[in-house]
């Protein structure tokens, strides 16, 4: 009974709460959390709070003070997890550096300046092998240069040529496909907002350009994972 109770109430939360949030948002889900009586309501990758009548919405983190870890961050670590394996790898550039053991995916635009930085980072990393998606969110012209950089013969090569030399890629022939549209459809599954995101093994995301040590560090903690 408290089980249907407890139900009753996080969907009365959420129709009450929907609608308040402002036209277009959709709740995803509304959970009953271990503290202060809150509600946690999720909304796409975001985590708010409210209470029990859905009349105030509380926007920041929960820290657990005993160990000083931030709860808010922990579930939207969870909830923003993907299944790696169910990554189209077949759309994505393939790069093997040295044993190529660690594998991390990352979606990049071709006209992204942190991607650059990224880039630059990659080239000091190695037993890594990186699939890269293209995806063009950024210019008029990202899906073009991301349509060349395809179509060449070594696509990887190409793709490092310009983000880290600027070496534009050759015009893609008129009879070469790229996968533009199906990168750009999993990038608005996963809710992918900005350039770069990098995805681990673990299926945990990172977005924005990590350092080596960042990288590194996070590239140990996923591998038995």
């Amino acid at each position: 009974m408290a089980m249907a109770a407890e139900g009753t109430t996080e969907a009365a939360i959420r129709k009450t709460i929907e609608p308040r949030l402002g036209e277009g948002v959709k709740v995803d889900s509304v959970t009953k959390t271990p503290y202060g009586g809150l509600y946690e309501v999720k909304v796409g990758g975001d985590i708010l709070y409210t209470d029990a009548k859905g009349d105030y919405l509380f926007m920041g983190r929960v820290i657990d003070l005993k160990t000083r870890s931030d709860l808010t961050q922990a579930r939207i670590d969870e909830v923003n997890k993907i299944k790696f394996s169910d990554l189209p790898l077949d759309a994505a550039l393939k790069t093997v550096k040295g044993n190529g053991k660690r594998v991390i995916a990352v979606f990049e635009d071709p006209n992204c300046g942190y991607c650059k930085r990224f880039r630059q980072t990659l080239t000091d990393v190695n037993d890594v092998t990186v699939y890269t998606f293209m995806y063009n969110i950024l210019a008029e012209d990202s899906s073009v240069k991301s349509r060349n950089i395809w179509c060449t013969a070594d696509r990887a090569k190409a793709w490092d040529e310009w983000m880290l030399k600027g070496k534009a890629a050759p015009d893609a022939p008129a009879n070469c496909t790229a996968p533009n549209d199906k990168v750009f459809a999993l990038g608005q599954k996963l809710k992918i907002t900005g350039t770069p995101t990098i995805f681990f093994m673990d299926g945990s995301r990172v977005p924005g350009a990590i350092d080596k040590q960042t990288l590194e560090a996070k590239l140990a903690s996923t591998a038995s994972k």
